[in-house]
Formats: structure tokens, C-alpha cells, sequence
């Protein structure tokens, strides 16, 4: 359970039983997509059967399906985030931005939110498979370790991307990933004053990254819009390249989100 829930739980409000669904939901993933009564136990710190009776109760809703021995989500999950969506008029408002801008970049654009310690993928335009985990609307990465995670931790204030990053736990993902808090910090600093955060290789070997904020009408960030690609020639001439494009992009949005 999330420090958030712990810190709930002693609450007379708090519904211990539905966050340990939740939590048996957000047990599989991409690369868990099918999993034993054991594995979801195991995963989301449960007797077997309290597992089972929470994998019964969500295959009666139409949530889990049962192979055998193994469960899985059916697509009826999604309509648990489909109504944060389509009340988040950002996705449907970028795409088509993002799509101009994959084109005229020939790169895969993308754009997140920050949930807690990760950003979480709200719209995207792939162009090629860039990444060993496939990238869906939905997937989650730590903010600390992605361009968009940087841009969207350097608009909180200080203190409160300091408790978000070391509460992260920040671990190396690639030998090139930053993980002291104050190094981390300290590069938000300058993504701040600059505007926009390059990640090379950070959160993936041979990934590069680049992102600028987005945001709504009262200049506050509410998302990030990243270009990302296989890291090849030199860095800082691919920044110099597609930067001004990924500006634009960011400033055609921000111009949408002020008229509503």
C-alpha cells in the first residue's frame, strides 16, 4: 500500500478493503500481464485467500478474466480511468499537436502528468519502438529518471520535489541515472531557469529524451510534452535540432488550454 494509504488507514473513513482491490488490480502490468493466485498474494502482500476472494469478486464484475491457472485484467479496467480522461480535456486537446510535431520531427511525442513520485502517460505518438517496455497510454515512469518527470517536479516548489524525489527511493536504472537527491535537485534547478530537460540515457540505455512544460490558463504547469528517440550522434546538436519545434508545439497548447 502507498505511504499515502498507510497514512489514511488508522481513518474511520478509509475502505481498507477497497485499496486492497485496487492494489490487486495494480498488481499486473506490462510486464505482468498474467499472473498466478500466488503471484498476486505475493505482490500485493496478501494471504491466498484474501487474493482469492478479491480475484473472484472482480472476474463476477468483469474486470479479471481466469485462464486455467492464471488471471489477467480484461479491457473493462479501462473504464475506471476513462472518466478522469474525458474530464482532463488535455488529451484530446494535444493529440493533434502531437502528431504534428512526430511529423515534423520524424520522432515519437508524448505527453504526461505527474501522479504522485511518477508521470503517468495521458497521450502519445509513436513513430518506432524505442524502449525494451512498451510505452501505452497509462504507463507509469519514475519522474526523477524521464524529461517530463524533471519538468514537472521542477514547477513544484523546492521542498515539495524534494519530498517527492526521496520519497522515490532513487535507484540507478542505467549507470548513467542521476539518483542523489541533491544532484537531482539541483538539476531541476537549471531545467527551471532554462525552460526544458534533456535526459540522455538516464532512465534506458540509448534513450534520449527531451521535454518542455505545459500549461493551463493561469500559466500553471499541468503537463509536460517530451520528443524521444534512440540516442545516436551527438547530443546537444539533436536538443539543437528539436527544441524550437517542441517549444512550439508546448506554446500551441498552452494557447488551446487558455480557451477553456
Amino acid at each position: 500500500m502507498s505511504d499515502a494509504g498507510e497514512g489514511q488507514a488508522g481513518s474511520g473513513d478509509f475502505v481498507q478493503s477497497l485499496a486492497r482491490g485496487l492494489e490487486v488490480i495494480r498488481t499486473f502490468d506490462a510486464e505482468h500481464p498474467a499472473l498466478t493466485l500466488s503471484d498476486v498474494a505475493r505482490r500485493a502482500d496478501l494471504t491466498r485467500a484474501a487474493a482469492r476472494r478479491f480475484l473472484r469478486t472482480l472476474e463476477t464484475l468483469g474486470y479479471v478474466r481466469a485462464d486455467g491457472r492464471s488471471f489477467s485484467l480484461t479491457p473493462r479496467v479501462l473504464e475506471l480511468g476513462f472518466s478522469y480522461l474525458s474530464a482532463l480535456s488535455l488529451p484530446a486537446l494535444a493529440q493533434p499537436h502531437l502528431e504534428r510535431l512526430s511529423r515534423e520531427v520524424d520522432e515519437s511525442v508524448s505527453s504526461a502528468v505527474l501522479d504522485g513520485a511518477d508521470i503517468v502517460y495521458v497521450a502519445r505518438v509513436p513513430t518506432r519502438r524505442i524502449m525494451s517496455v512498451g510505452i501505452t497510454i497509462g504507463t507509469r515512469f519514475p519522474a526523477y529518471a524521464t524529461s517530463m518527470g524533471r519538468v514537472l517536479l521542477a514547477a513544484q516548489p523546492e521542498g515539495r520535489a524534494r519530498e517527492i524525489i526521496a520519497a522515490s527511493h532513487p535507484e540507478p536504472l542505467t549507470s548513467r541515472t542521476r539518483t542523489d537527491v541533491e544532484a537531482i535537485l539541483a538539476e531541476l534547478a537549471s531545467v527551471r531557469a532554462q525552460g526544458w530537460a534533456l535526459v540522455d540515457g538516464e532512465l534506458e540505455e540509448g534513450l534520449r529524451s527531451l521535454a518542455a512544460p505545459i500549461r493551463d490558463r493561469e500559466g500553471a504547469v499541468v503537463a509536460a510534452l517530451n520528443i524521444s528517440a534512440t540516442a545516436r550522434g551527438d547530443g546537444d546538436a539533436w536538443r539543437e535540432q528539436c527544441l524550437p519545434a517542441l517549444l512550439a508545439a508546448a506554446a500551441d497548447i498552452d494557447a488551446d488550454l487558455r480557451l477553456i
